[in-house]
């Protein structure tokens, strides 16, 4: 997920959690309340953590991901991550700070005894379960099929979409996907994601599939132009687009990382997980 391009949209993504924190609409907001996802069955039944002697949780994080976690003008870390990391602390009455690392030294850094956890958008894989445990998920990147407002209605099928032309980056799993689960449309391979969203304002093309967190961010910038919107449903399937986002700890730390789980549940059956997505993400990615 982490793509350079997100520095030169970092003004616009501090605009958005300042307007955010000022309770006003970001550019793209919603009127209604939307739905938000969550991943924990409701009926899961969770033991609440005890903790013992934890007076406090060291989190790691990144300041170059907006709007995951990026720093203010004021120098003051916020975002998506940073939000979800504060929340967690409050629902178990344990105090926290959060400071900011190099992306590629996080996991270092936890191994080090640096910090606690890492809470920086990292997807679990098999190689770093290896290394490292993850909480359940607090998030997916699903992909996504975008379109131009003006185009015509279509159907995200594999019948809606045989014959049109649907751009995508080359060599990623969405390519993979889109071949492999929609055979009969013509993919147009572009090199970077910078270059097929290009083509979306530029009305090169008219459909595209990526990733849908990505896209929504750049739907609720001024990049997009307002130019186009999600048309279907989110697709997730682990084997293409990963297990999801967990928050990191070290392989001995086994009670933290359930206290974790039960914190997320918690967040989202009260309703300030979907408070703190709706406040990032006002176009919903999934």
């Amino acid at each position: 997920m982490r793509n350079a391009r997100f520095f030169a949209n970092i003004l616009s993504a501090t605009l958005v959690a300042l307007l955010a924190l000022a309770g006003l609409p970001a550019r793209g907001a919603p009127v209604n309340a939307q739905s938000t996802p969550s991943f924990f069955d409701p009926d899961l039944r969770l033991d609440r953590p005890t903790l013992s002697g934890v007076r406090a949780i060291r989190f790691l994080t990144a300041d170059d991901y907006p709007p995951l976690n990026f720093t203010l003008p004021d120098g003051s870390l916020t975002g998506f991550n940073v939000d979800i990391a504060r929340a967690i602390c409050k629902e178990l009455g344990i105090g926290c700070t959060i400071q900011a690392r190099r992306w590629d030294t996080l996991i270092d850094s936890l191994a080090g005894e640096k910090g606690d956890a890492v809470i920086a958008s990292i997807a679990a894989s098999n190689d770093l379960r290896n290394a490292v445990d993850f909480s359940l998920p607090y998030y997916k990147t699903p992909a996504r099929f975008i379109a131009r407002k003006d185009a015509a209605p279509f159907a995200a099928t594999p019948t809606g979409v045989a014959g049109k032309t649907v751009g995508v980056v080359a060599g990623t799993a969405h390519q993979a996907y889109l071949n492999t689960f929609f055979p009969r449309a013509n993919a147009k391979p572009f090199v970077t994601l910078a270059e097929l969203e290009s083509a979306l304002t530029s009305n090169a093309i008219a459909i595209a599939f990526a990733d849908g967190v990505t896209f929504s961010i750049w739907l609720n910038g001024q990049q997009a132009s307002d130019c186009c919107e999600f048309r279907g449903g989110p697709y997730l399937e682990s084997r293409f687009f990963g297990e999801g986002v967990g928050i990191i700890v070290r392989k001995d730390d086994d009670e933290l990382r359930k206290a974790f789980n039960w914190a997320l549940a918690e967040i989202m059956k009260n309703g300030v997980y979907s408070e703190i997505y709706l406040k990032y993400f006002p176009i919903d990615f999934y």
